[in-house]
């Protein structure tokens, strides 16, 4: 099958990472395991951070070498260079790096301003190019930081300028904390398309103000087709108040697919891995259309 659109789930990652109930490395590989079986183009399988910063991430190294060869591309996210030597270490062949819009959110996220993370960034890139790891990196609160209000457009445009200078693989443009609305999505990724094409960027929203799948097809109408999204909706970042759950994979695929896009992901198996989810984290609820999807989709047993 030929893909329209690329999905990469971050539901073992940010969807886990700051739920109240603490997963084992067993119960995580078990849902990256469905998601991969369910035809998932990515899979973000966890964390190289301090395991007392974010306790749901511990383990992560014990996952990568369990993980199953297949034709999925699983990613980590690294918070700098000992990251990515993790990363390399348990043979991933993609880490992310995140860099926020705004100095506030970088200090609290990783304790380095904009220019020291940049510079970390630029050293980490540099360093991953005489290795088999790619790095990519989340341009984070792209529309609004949780303490800075309102992020301008030519911020991201110049930060996205400065981060594909440095080599970066992709950027993932991030609505960490979902107050972005269809309009200014559609604006800004129309700025960025015009000025670097749309192959280099994919699209992370969160569902904070119910807006999440109208900003992923405000997206779309602009040119991107990689996406992020979050098994059963799970998700929210530790580090930035207000943060709700990403928005569900299972949704973003039943609007893609009913829109004629190709995404190659099997909905009855996705199912069976946001079932999964909702059990695991007992605070889940699924995608919104969930009840509907399962009613098309009834379980085998």
């Amino acid at each position: 099958m030929i893909k329209d659109v690329f999905i990469n789930d971050v539901g073992p990652r940010d969807g886990l990472q700051n739920q109240a109930k603490i997963l084992t490395p067993q119960q995580r590989l078990q849902l990256i395991e469905l998601l991969t079986d369910a035809g998932l183009d990515g899979v973000e399988v966890g964390a190289f951070v301090s395991p007392k910063a974010v306790p749901a991430m511990a383990g992560t190294d014990e996952i990568c070498q369990q993980l199953a060869t297949t034709s999925c591309h699983y990613s980590t996210l690294i918070p700098n260079m000992k990251g990515f030597e993790l990363a390399e270490q348990n043979k991933l062949k993609l880490a992310s790096l995140v860099i926020a819009t705004s100095n506030t959110m970088n200090e609290k996220n990783i304790h380095m301003n904009n220019a020291q993370t940049m510079n970390m960034i630029k050293d980490v890139i540099h360093v991953s190019k005489t290795t088999e790891v790619e790095v990519q990196v989340y341009l984070a609160t792209a529309w609004a930081c949780p303490f800075e209000g309102v992020i301008a457009p030519q911020q991201v445009i110049d930060m996205a300028g400065s981060l594909l200078e440095l080599g970066a693989s992709r950027l993932v443009i991030a609505d960490t904390i979902g107050a972005g609305d269809p309009l200014r999505v559609n604006t800004l990724i129309n700025q960025l398309v015009k000025h670097f094409g749309s192959d280099v960027f994919s699209c992370h929203f969160h569902d904070t103000r119910a807006m999440g799948l109208a900003n992923l097809y405000a997206a779309l109408e602009a040119g991107i087709r990689r996406f992020d999204a979050s098994i059963a909706g799970l998700g929210g970042c530790p580090f930035a108040p207000g943060a709700s759950g990403n928005v569900a994979t299972e949704d973003v695929v039943m609007m893609c697919e009913q829109m004629g896009y190709k995404t190659g992901i099997d909905m009855l198996a996705l199912l069976d891995a946001s079932d999964l989810a909702v059990e695991l984290t007992q605070t889940a609820r699924g995608g919104n259309a969930k009840t509907w999807l399962r009613k098309q989709y009834p379980k085998s047993n």
